[in-house]
């Protein structure tokens, strides 16, 4: 394992993904305001400038840029991933934190919509930047996932490559997120010892973007019940900095403790059997 040759700069370095709104957009500005140089990964350079400008005003000299990233098409992952690595610069901190809840629809490379963003995508995006990260160690990535996977039966094969089934989309969004805890969990075990720890985590039910394709009046209504996205991202920051988990990995995180996942969860095989596949998902494409 090669140390990083910038490492020497002293700023930690974090990439954010899905960050120009809902919780990512808080957790890379209170990142920033802790003096990381932050990488916010998303698909709109002019949604981020928002963003960017609410930095400024807290943080005026604050170090933060835009990737472009598209969750939903692989190249557009692969590029992401070539820029950043390009720079050079150590990798302190990724948070996988863009996800989709409600949407239908497909891939380009043909996965169900939201297991193809919020796991295989960011299973790629991880799998590309993990020797940067675990040579930039001590180091953590941390996985948005939600207490939706309690309600996930399982994870079929079958139905993850096929376009979304349920009216709502709800269903394939808590498959999508149980996987998010069964890889959080795996890649624990396979970075044992390199000084990467990792984490899983529900940040509450918020009212973000992520449920801007559940159709109204339905989004207005579910709404009403949610805490707000600067809540939301209390459990994601705690993950990412707190000193009292730097030794813990593979755990999953509620309200700034950690719980148990489901049954299914805490399966090391399923979790074995998810890793094998989305590893031949992404190198057949």
């Amino acid at each position: 394992m090669t140390r990083v040759r910038n490492q020497t700069t002293g700023q930690r370095v974090a990439l954010v993904t899905g960050a120009n709104t809902g919780i990512g957009r808080v957790t890379a500005r209170e990142l920033a305001r802790q003096g990381m140089h932050v990488f916010v990964a998303c698909r709109s350079r002019e949604r981020t400038q928002e963003l960017f400008d609410e930095i400024k005003a807290v943080a005026p000299s604050a170090k933060v840029e835009w990737l472009a990233l598209d969750l939903a098409s692989f190249e557009s992952i692969r590029q992401c991933a070539q820029t950043f690595l390009a720079r050079d610069l150590p990798l302190h901190l990724l948070i996988n934190n863009a996800g989709l809840a409600g949407s239908k629809g497909l891939t380009q490379e043909g996965f169900e919509l939201a297991f193809g963003v919020n796991h295989v995508g960011h299973f790629l995006l991880t799998q590309l930047l993990l020797e940067r990260i675990k040579g930039s160690a001590p180091a953590r990535i941390v996985t948005v996932a939600s207490r939706a996977h309690y309600r996930a039966p399982g994870i079929d094969w079958q139905t993850v490559r096929e376009r979304t089934r349920s009216a709502s989309a709800i269903a394939e969004y808590g498959v999508s997120k149980l996987a998010n805890v069964l890889f959080s969990a795996e890649l624990a075990r396979r970075l044992d010892g390199s000084g990467v720890s990792t984490y899983s985590l529900h940040p509450g039910v918020v009212a973000s973007d992520v449920w801007r394709s559940v159709p109204w009046p339905v989004r207005s209504l579910i709404k009403l019940f949610m805490i707000s996205t600067e809540q939301g991202a209390a459990t994601t920051l705690y993950c990412a900095t707190a000193a009292s988990v730097a030794a813990e990995s593979g755990l999953y995180y509620d309200s700034c403790r950690s719980r148990n996942p489901s049954k299914l969860a805490r399966d090391p095989n399923l979790a074995a059997l998810l890793w094998k596949n989305s590893e031949d998902w992404v190198r057949a494409a």
